[in-house]
C-alpha cells in the first residue's frame, strides 16, 4: 500500500499534493517543543528535505513536551539537533536533514535557509522571531509563528506579498510574556500550536491559496479564536511597508535564554586548542565530547560548542553573566 495512501485520499492534498509535499525544503527553527512536534508530523506527511537549527543540548526537563528526545539523550547531553536527527531517520530512512548547533541569527540564516520553501518558528524568543520576520520579507520565503505557554498557544502563517507582517500584528497577537519556567506548560497546549503551524506549512507546501488568520486559544476552558489580521499592515513598518530590516543588522553579542537561568556569548574563542590551553593553564578540569566542551567556574555551569559559542548556567541576568565571564577570561 502507498505509504501516503489516507493523505493522499483527503481532496485538499490528492497525489498532486503529495508530490509537492515531497519535492519542498521545510527550515524549522528550534528543535524545542514546537520544533520537534512540527519535524516529527512533517517528515511523516512526506516532506523529505529539513534543515534545522538548534543551540542546545537535551535536558531530563525537556522530555515532558519536546516529542523527539529520550532519557538517554538527557543523559549524554546531546545536541538537539543531532538527537531530533537520528529520532527523524527512523520515521524515514530517506529523509535528508541539514542540522546546525548554532544561534539563529541574520547570517546563519542568509547561510543555511535561503533555498527553503517554508520556514516554521520553533523558538521561545521575540527577537530571534523578529530576525526570523525580516528574513522572510527580504527573501519572500513565508514563516509560520507560534507560542504556547501554560496551557494558551498561538500560530499563525505569515506571507511575504500577501499578510501583514509579524511586526503589523504584533497588536492583534495575545500578550505572552510568561515563561515556562515560571508558570509553566502541558503538552496539550504544545500539540495545539504545533498542529496548526503543520497544517499552515501543509497548505503552503502544497500551494493553497488560503487566508491566513491569527489562531490562539486555551485548552484547559475549551476557547479559541481565529482572527483575520489582513487589515493590520503599517504604512510606516520598517519590514513589510519601508523595508529596511532593522533587525538583520542587528549583531547581540550576550543572550538570556529564555527560562534557563543561562546566558549565551557569541564568538568567544573559534579554537577549541586554545580553550583547552587557557583551562589548562587555570587548572580547571573539563569534559570534552564531540559536541561540546563543559566545565565549571565559581559555582557556574559553562558550556563550550565549536564556532566559538559559550553558554554560562546559573545566572539570572546578563550582568551577572558578564561579571562572571570576565572573572574567568579578563
Amino acid at each position: 500500500m502507498n505509504r501516503y495512501d489516507r493523505q493522499e485520499k483527503f481532496n485538499k492534498i490528492g497525489q498532486m499534493g503529495q508530490s509537492l509535499i515531497e519535492s519542498k525544503k521545510v527550515g524549522i527553527v528550534g528543535m524545542g517543543a514546537l520544533g520537534t512536534h512540527t519535524a516529527s508530523t512533517l517528515v511523516r506527511a512526506g516532506v523529505r528535505q529539513l534543515v534545522i537549527i538548534d543551540r542546545d543540548y537535551v535536558e531530563l526537563s525537556n522530555l515532558q513536551r519536546q516529542t523527539l528526545f529520550t532519557e538517554e539523550d538527557a543523559l549524554l547531553s546531546l545536541p538537539k539537533v543531532v538527537a531530533a536527527k537520528r529520532q527523524l531517520e527512523q520515521i524515514r530512512s530517506d529523509v535528508t536533514i541539514e542540522t546546525y548547533i548554532d544561534h539563529c541569527d541574520s547570517a546563519v540564516l542568509h547561510d543555511y535557509f535561503m533555498t527553503c520553501d517554508v520556514l516554521i518558528d520553533g523558538t521561545d524568543n521575540f527577537d530571534t522571531r523578529q530576525v526570523i520576520n525580516d528574513f522572510s520579507y527580504k527573501t519572500g520565503i513565508p514563516w509560520i509563528y507560534g507560542a504556547c505557554v501554560e496551557a494558551t498557544y498561538a500560530a499563525c502563517a505569515f506571507i511575504p506579498g500577501t499578510t501583514p507582517c509579524f511586526n503589523c500584528a504584533l497588536g492583534s497577537l495575545p500578550v505572552m510574556n510568561r515563561t515556562c519556567d515560571t508558570v509553566g506548560i502541558i503538552e496539550p497546549a504544545v500539540s495545539m500550536a504545533a498542529s496548526f503551524q503543520s497544517m499552515y506549512a501543509l497548505k503552503l507546501l502544497t500551494e493553497e491559496l488560503f487566508e491566513s488568520k491569527l489562531i490562539f486559544g486555551e485548552v484547559w476552558n475549551y476557547e479559541q479564536t481565529a482572527l483575520k489580521f489582513s487589515r493590520t499592515k503599517k504604512s510606516d513598518c520598517p519590514t513589510c511597508s519601508l523595508p529596511i530590516f532593522p533587525y538583520l543588522s542587528d549583531h547581540q553579542h550576550e543572550t538570556m535564554l529564555c527560562g534557563r537561568d543561562t546566558v549565551q556569548f557569541r564568538k568567544v574563542t573559534e579554537k577549541q586548542l586554545e580553550l583547552e590551553q587557557f583551562l589548562n593553564n587555570r587548572h580547571i578540569e573539563f569534559q570534552k565530547t564531540s559536541y561540546f566542551i563543559r566545565f565549571s567556574f565559581n559555582s557556574k555551569r559553562f558550556m563550550w560548542f565549536p564556532g566559538g559559542r559559550l553558554l554560562i548556567h546559573d545566572v539570572k541576568s546578563i550582568n551577572e553573566a558578564k561579571v562572571v565571564y570576565h572573572q574567568l577570561f579578563g
